[in-house]
């Protein structure tokens, strides 16, 4: 039976935490902070952590830095769905936690029911995430990059950007996010579109996270946005992120969610790209999640004509999207997320896949 050890300042957010996971056969112990936390943590041995960021005597972050040192634990965040909630939740996710969810109601959450099943599975996919050894050094961030005009695309004239890279990732993205987007050179020639598994206030702060370690610009997208060579574009939390093509202009835009389970909604993306364009023109990438959203669909972009790439599992937080686009025969390559823009550019300079290559 796992065990988890629920960290909260708030008696009652405790209470409900507990319970919740024990209606789920999981055994449960609580601590009201991170000190009392750290006392516990060798005698209890959690398999899985989750973690509130604002506490007294010891905050989250302060714990997590502690913990990653002398116990790697896989760690939930449970987060104030603030700006400033979401700046110390991918601080949390720079140290090592695996993920996060957001109370609906900010410190003391008495709607916590409605992201029950959300922490949950969440809860569950963390104990099989892979975490850094003990002792490791944090991770530097990288270094920003002077940014450079993109030239001007090559290949055959097209209304709208020539090439599209279509990008998913959900559990342990953000960071692998930051290990892609840092190594796309500032002359790359095609945009980049990102589905990210995130809540509404957390994709503009991270869409400016990444603008300061990318040579490319990177902004998230709310309402129709026209497309652009050396552009990352973050589809806004909570709804989806499509292509539509106004006055001959392939743009991408936000819109409400249909009945898919995960949003953005990665799946959805391909989709609607693979409604306007060729597949040739298209190059999917998967990275660390979990499900299989996007699996589908990125398989049949590759099956008429486009490329793939999913992340490696060595690197992988929680190896459920990759492994599954595997499973389905449609990932063309397999590759660290840091590596994977030196091999788009290799296929953007081609305009056709040619099998086996």
């Amino acid at each position: 039976m796992p065990k988890v050890l629920v960290i909260d300042d708030s008696a009652l957010m405790r209470k409900r935490l507990s319970q919740m996971l024990q209606a789920r056969h999981w055994q449960v112990e609580t601590a009201r902070n991170g000190a009392q936390a750290l006392e516990m943590v060798e005698a209890c041995a959690p398999d899985v952590i989750t973690l509130d960021i604002n506490m007294p005597e010891m905050d989250g972050l302060t714990f997590l830095s502690h913990l990653m040192h002398r116990r790697p634990t896989p760690v939930v965040m449970v987060s104030s769905l603030t700006e400033a909630g979401a700046l110390a939740t991918f601080e949390a996710l720079q140290l090592g936690a695996v993920d996060f969810v957001h109370k609906p109601d900010g410190t003391v959450s008495l709607d916590l029911h409605r992201v029950e099943d959300e922490i949950c599975a969440k809860v569950a996919a963390a104990v099989r995430a892979r975490l850094p050894q003990p002792g490791a050094a944090r991770r530097a961030p990288p270094v920003p990059r002077v940014r450079r005009p993109a030239p001007v695309p090559t290949l055959a004239p097209l209304d709208g950007p020539e090439r599209l890279v279509l990008v998913g990732a959900s559990t342990g993205g953000p960071r692998a996010l930051e290990d892609f987007v840092s190594a796309l050179p500032g002359d790359f020639p095609a945009p980049v579109l990102i589905c990210q598994h995130m809540p509404a206030a957390f994709t503009g702060p991270f869409a400016n996270r990444l603008d300061q370690i990318s040579a490319l610009a990177v902004q998230e997208v709310t309402g129709p946005t026209a497309l652009a060579p050396g552009h990352v574009y973050i589809g806004r939390g909570d709804a989806d992120f499509v292509l539509l093509r106004r006055a001959g202009k392939l743009m991408a835009t936000s819109v409400p969610i249909d009945a898919r389970p995960w949003h953005p909604s990665i799946g959805r993306l391909v989709e609607s790209a693979l409604g306007l364009l060729s597949a040739e023109r298209l190059i999917g990438v998967m990275l660390t999640g979990m499900g299989d959203d996007g699996t589908p669909e990125m398989t049949k972009l590759l099956r008429a004509g486009g490329r793939t790439v999913a992340q490696d599992e060595a690197s992988s937080v929680v190896f459920g999207m990759p492994a599954a686009l595997i499973a389905a025969g449609g990932a063309e390559a397999v590759l660290p997320p840091g590596r994977i823009p030196a091999r788009l550019g290799v296929w953007l300079q081609r305009p056709q896949r040619k099998r086996g290559a």
